[in-house]
Parts: structure tokens; C-alpha cells; sequence
């Protein structure tokens, strides 16, 4: 049976789909083996993710990430247990359709920047996934677009804690470096330059920790 991982936000411009290029290529080389992996590309009308397949298959790229949109959940989630990973790459907004993607998923990762502009309605959709049966449990926030305030990103990360959530360990910060990778069809821990890489793997690592606890704990309950 397939993992299932919702990639959700209240707006757009917090890094969504950056994140769900990360995870897909991250599982896809997990482990030194090839994972089966898919994207499926919730926003039909700018097709984010799907654009950047095709220029992930122009360029030649591996891991091959299939890429999908769907104007219905319903047809990607009948078809999740074809792959291994089943990635929703939600809408730029919250829509009733945001919270059928967090009942359907095994995690929900919800990225958000570190204003108040951003942190207000991101902590506002968590409380509505919640209210629509997602426990907090299987959600977890990451810190997107950060800058160079070590004060700030603390501020925020003590902002979402305390509204009761988990925030992975790390950001994804602003870089120029990010931009042109996918631009080119990478994802952000494919770039030139192996520090930014080795930051956005362990990122990777952190934001899946739910699941692989979730796994450890069904395995003792067995």
C-alpha cells in the first residue's frame, strides 16, 4: 500500500510544490533503491508541478518523477496503490477539497513562511483539518522561504508549537540557487552546490520522521 503525503497551504507563495518536488525525488533515491513515485498535480489550472516534470524529462533527469493532474481526488487516490509514493500537491489556497486531501493522507505537510501573514492562516487550517478529523499527529509544518534571522525563524517555529503542531527541524531558505534548479526540472536538493543539497536532504528526513513513526508504532502493535 502506498504512502500517501498531502502537500497543503491556506495561500499561495509558500513553497507547496517546492516541497512536493523535494519529497518526490528524495523518495524516489531513498535508500539507494527506486522508489515508484507520482505526483499528483491538485492545481489544474496553473499545473505548477506538471510543468516541471516536462522540463524534468526535456533535461533527462533521474529519478523519473511522474507527474499528473487531476481535477478530482478521488481518481488520484484510486490510483495511489499503483505507486509507492502518492504525493498530493495541493491547490494554492484552502479549498473543501484541502480537507478531503488531509483525511486521505498519510501525512499532511503544510509549508509556511515566518510572518504573521503567513504563520496566522497556516495555523488557522491545521485547526479546520483537525475539526474535519486529521489529528495533529499526522501533520507537521515546515518553515519555507526563510531569511537570515536566526531570531525570526525561533519566533516562528515557538509560534506553531505552541498552536500545538510540529515543525520539522531545519527551513527551506530563500536561494537563488532553488529558483534556477527548478527551473531546470531539479528539485531543491539537486543543485550545484552539495551544502544546499545536504541541508534540503536532511529537511527531507525530518518531514517524513512522522510516518516512519507512525510505521514503527504499527509494527510493535502487531
Amino acid at each position: 500500500m502506498a504512502y500517501v503525503i498531502g502537500v497543503v497551504s491556506q495561500k499561495g507563495g509558500v513553497g507547496k510544490s517546492t516541497i512536493a518536488r523535494l519529497l518526490a525525488t528524495e523518495f524516489a533515491r531513498m535508500d539507494g533503491e527506486s522508489w515508484d513515485v507520482k505526483i499528483a498535480d491538485m492545481d489544474v489550472s496553473q499545473g505548477t508541478s506538471f510543468q516541471w516534470m516536462q522540463s524534468r524529462v526535456r533535461a533527462g533527469l533521474s529519478p523519473e518523477i511522474r507527474v499528473e493532474s487531476y481535477q478530482r481526488l478521488e481518481k488520484a487516490t484510486a490510483e495511489a496503490d499503483s505507486f509507492e509514493v502518492m504525493i498530493l500537491d495541493g491547490a494554492p489556497h484552502a479549498t473543501a477539497q484541502t480537507h478531503e486531501i488531509g483525511k486521505a493522507s498519510d501525512l499532511v505537510v503544510l509549508p509556511t513562511g515566518c510572518a504573521l501573514d503567513d504563520l496566522v492562516p497556516s495555523v488557522k487550517l491545521a485547526h479546520e483539518l483537525r475539526k474535519a478529523g486529521v489529528p495533529a499527529s499526522r501533520m507537521i509544518f515546515v518553515l519555507t522561504r526563510t531569511g537570515d534571522s536566526k531570531a525570526e525563524i525561533a519566533e516562528a517555529r515557538t509560534y506553531l508549537t505552541e498552536a500545538g503542531y510540529q515543525v520539522a527541524d531545519g527551513s527551506l531558505p530563500e536561494r537563488t540557487a532553488f529558483r534556477r534548479a527548478s527551473d531546470l526540472g531539479y528539485s531543491v536538493a539537486e543543485t550545484t552546490f552539495p551544502s544546499l543539497n545536504e541541508a534540503t536532504r536532511a529537511l527531507f528526513s525530518r518531514l517524513i520522521a512522522p510516518l516512519q513513526s507512525e510505521q514503527s508504532n504499527e509494527t510493535r502493535a502487531a
